[in-house]
């Protein structure tokens, strides 16, 4: 029971001496809809594979891929032994997309990057950011009508990648803007299309339709960011927005970004800063439709604390019930809802071996919804989040930003960002569902609805 209980062993040294080990092997029956799976909802074959096996499984494919669901076994591949691995192949194949910036790169490449780009997401700079993001909500929230029903997911990412688009690039470039959020949102349902377990074969080299589309989609982008970047250059002030501050920082030895690594982290930012939060105020959103009073226990935090004004970052930590209402539904519904990994070497993980090249997939999706960690985990419950229950959770039972040194750069930007626009948005309106209000979920590189999210709106009064 030992190997299957998440116990770490000795690093991947190879010093230590044991008898050969390898995982539990899924039976075929379980893995004939796995191809299936990977090409459109990998969710409940991993979910599937976790309670039948154990937190440690190994597919029958003729390859070396592993699906872990044990925080400890977790911990040992993203925290103790995070120099042995990097990012996966499906991974890497989004470099195709939006570059070698922070999410796909690795190694010192993206150490050296995570150094210049964290000055961007100190405190000081969060407290400029924080008045964007309550007056573009309440600009947006200012054109809906009481009795209308409306897309809140369509709604959420124009919010998301106004607030991107001014914090990144500035006020003046609002056009290029939107010709970015265009593109990347179809380059994304291209690259969605394009994943699966070809990515993991020989396979992926082969060029089809879809790839070439996103070659040209990459270039259209190409051509609006770089002109951007050289105007930044050409210009006496680089500006105080996201790019300035990329423009202007150093790193130890005074070097400075390139301008195709300002592309690839530029790109990168308005991915993950303008998609994944929006995800998140859409299900959130939704789950306080489907909770009526869930929504009236926000709403009065949002009176006592804010008296009628709009929340600023000073607000924040006052405002537990509101954070609960979005932890939760980053719980049931994770935009990021699985990561991977690949060795680098051959490692021990859980007392088994595996060889160098194994791909390892940690889902968020499996993880939070465990019962054994969570009570009742597929109920929406917000005040399971009362008091310091995240710090008493096993590391890696919650981990909706990733973990260890690759844990998102952003995470203190998208709680705060989702936290001032849904003040905003539940002070003005309340939501209820429609009879065609639904979730109908598409996981590909983010957790993203497959339809319209429909939610009928009245103005609170």
């Amino acid at each position: 029971m030992s190997q299957l209980s998440g116990t770490s062993t000795t690093a991947a040294s190879g010093k230590a001496s044991r008898a050969p080990m390898t995982p539990p092997r899924a039976k075929w029956r379980d893995l004939f809809p796995l191809k299936r799976a990977f090409g459109s909802d990998a969710r409940e074959i991993m979910m599937h594979l976790a309670r039948s096996y154990g937190p440690f499984v190994r597919t029958r494919l003729p390859l070396h891929i592993y699906f872990v669901s044990g925080p400890a076994l977790i911990d040992e591949i993203l925290v103790k032994q995070a120099a042995h691995f990097r990012k996966d192949r499906v991974t890497r194949m989004l470099g195709r997309a939006i570059g070698e910036g922070l999410v796909v790169s690795d190694g010192e490449p993206w150490r050296r990057q995570r150094r210049l780009m964290q000055p961007a997401f100190h405190q000081g700079e969060l407290r400029s950011y924080g008045g964007v993001m309550t007056e573009l909500a309440r600009e947006a929230a200012a054109s809906w009508r009481s009795g209308e029903t409306r897309n809140v997911h369509e709604d959420m990412m124009a919010l998301t990648l106004n607030i991107v688009a001014k914090l990144l690039f500035g006020a003046n470039l609002a056009a290029d803007a939107r010709d970015i959020g265009t593109t990347i949102s179809a380059l994304m349902e291209d690259f969605s299309g394009d994943l699966g377990l070809r990515s993991l074969t020989p396979l992926a080299k082969v060029p089809t339709v879809r790839g070439l589309r996103i070659r040209r989609r990459v270039r259209d982008l190409d051509r609006i960011i770089y002109k951007m970047i050289a105007d930044r250059r050409a210009a006496a002030d680089p500006g105080h927005d996201l790019l300035g501050l990329l423009l202007r920082a150093r790193d130890e030895d005074g070097s400075q970004m390139t301008d195709h690594q300002l592309r690839d982290e530029a790109l990168t930012l308005f991915v993950a800063g303008h998609e994944t939060t929006a995800l998140v105020l859409t299900y959130a959103l939704y789950l306080l439709a489907a909770h009526p009073d869930q929504q009236d226990i926000v709403v009065g935090e949002l009176r006592q604390v804010l008296a009628g004004r709009d929340a600023e970052l000073a607000d924040i930590d006052r405002l537990k019930l509101t954070e609960a209402v979005l932890l939760e539904s980053m719980r049931l519904y994770p935009p990021v809802w699985s990561i991977g990994r690949e060795a680098l070497v051959d490692v021990d993980i859980g007392g088994y071996r595996m060889p160098k090249g194994s791909t390892f997939f940690m889902s968020q999706w499996v993880m939070h919804r465990d019962p054994a960690l969570f009570e009742a985990p597929e109920q929406f419950r917000p005040e399971r989040w009362a008091g310091d229950a995240q710090r008493r959770l096993p590391r890696f039972a919650y981990f909706p930003f990733g973990g260890g040194p690759r844990i998102c750069i952003g995470n203190r930007f998208a709680m705060m960002e989702a936290t001032l626009i849904l003040a905003v948005l539940a002070q003005r309106f309340s939501f209820a569902l429609t009879p065609d209000s639904k979730l109908d979920l598409f996981p590909s590189a983010t957790l993203r609805p497959r339809s319209p999210v429909r939610l009928q709106i009245t103005e609170r009064v």
